[in-house]
């Protein structure tokens, strides 16, 4: 069997981890395209030497662009990928405009598409991710769901006939590289000692971990500056793991990112931003996939959205959400959830559910 995965985000680069270990355990012949959607080598190199995954087969290079351009671009490379492998399956991950543009060009060619994080919804349509998922999904010839809920979902759509539940690949990577972690630390990137960032801090356990990089809190110039200015002025040391995006959009205003309580460092590997988070007090987010991660790692985390695709954070306050950034000290500063998180996104072997599903097809 052959299944090509398309994955081009940072998110994607770590669910295709667990991905790649299950499939060569079941045999299955896995070509890897890269489409280039983060390009940058801290967001997608280090990502697969750290996890250990197979080099890309492919890489499509396409960069930064508008959402058309960029997934345009995608579906003429992917194309002619598909039709030259003919694959058993386009395995697709997630909610990113690889992820659509994959769903688009194999099923204009009658190829068989996986959805992996099938039924995710935050029914906030001002989401470009909202609409690939939901695109994706329709698209798809099997959707493999994380949650019970997503499988609801999915059903309110007339889709059960072809969705399973899975669970989240996410928890058997963050899972796996804790324990990892716990047996031996890794090492801290340099730059993180000139922004102040050491052994000591994360032994302290006295610091937040900040990620901000949606278009709805970087595009508008006054949102994105309380943003940065409620983050600057918070209690605690603020680990701001910067995204490219909230670089460049802060320094086309004049924003200084590390001033105040902020202590700016580039993205990071997988293995450290688990050593940050689990060893926080907290996190403060936009992103989807890190208030699960600081779920699992039992960090409280402030979302700073209307919204949430993972509702089982809400339990008892280890996620809360809140666009408005007034309150942001005492949000982050709350006491810690006296309830245990639980174990909503499944046992650590999804992956391998994956494969089995993909070879019984």
């Amino acid at each position: 069997m052959k299944v090509i995965s398309v994955v081009g985000a940072r998110p994607q680069f770590v669910k295709l981890a667990p991905i790649d270990h299950a499939f060569k355990a079941r045999g299955i012949e896995h070509i890897i395209v890269h489409t280039g959607q983060h390009y940058d080598p801290e967001m997608s190199e280090s990502f697969f030497s750290e996890l250990n995954i197979s080099p890309a087969n492919y890489n499509l290079g396409v960069g930064s662009g508008s959402h058309s351009e960029q997934t345009a671009s995608m579906m003429v490379g992917l194309e002619k990928i598909f039709q030259e492998i003919a694959p058993d399956w386009v395995l697709v991950f997630g909610d990113t405009n690889s992820t659509l543009a994959a769903a688009l060009a194999a099923v204009k060619i009658h190829v068989k598409i996986a959805h992996l994080e099938a039924g995710l919804r935050s029914f906030n349509r001002k989401m470009p991710e909202e609409h690939n998922r939901i695109l994706t999904d329709h698209a798809s010839d099997l959707l493999l769901a994380p949650t019970p809920l997503a499988m609801e979902h999915l059903g309110n759509e007339g889709l059960a006939a072809k969705s399973l539940m899975v669970g989240d690949v996410m928890t058997d990577v963050c899972l796996n590289t804790l324990a990892k972690n716990r047996e031996s630390a890794p090492a801290l990137p340099v730059e993180f000692e000139a922004a102040g960032v050491t052994r000591e801090l994360l032994a302290s356990g006295e610091y937040f971990v900040a990620t901000i990089h949606r278009a709805e809190n970087t595009d508008d110039p006054a949102r994105l500056t309380e943003i940065v200015k409620s983050l600057q002025s918070l209690p605690l040391p603020v680990v701001l793991m910067t995204h490219p995006r909230l670089a460049s959009k802060s320094a086309a205003l004049g924003l200084t990112l590390s001033q105040g309580a902020v202590k700016s460092v580039k993205s990071v590997s997988y293995p450290v931003m688990v050593d940050l988070v689990s060893n926080s007090r907290g996190v403060i987010t936009d992103s989807g996939g890190l208030q699960k991660e600081a779920y699992i790692l039992q960090a409280p985390c402030t979302t700073i959205r209307t919204e949430t695709e993972w509702p089982e954070t809400l339990h008892d306050g280890w996620n809360i959400l809140s666009p408005d950034v007034h309150d942001l000290a005492k949000l982050v500063m709350r006491a810690r959830p006296t309830q245990p998180t639980g174990h909503p996104y499944g046992d650590g072997k999804a992956s391998y559910r994956v494969a089995d599903a993909l070879t019984a097809q």
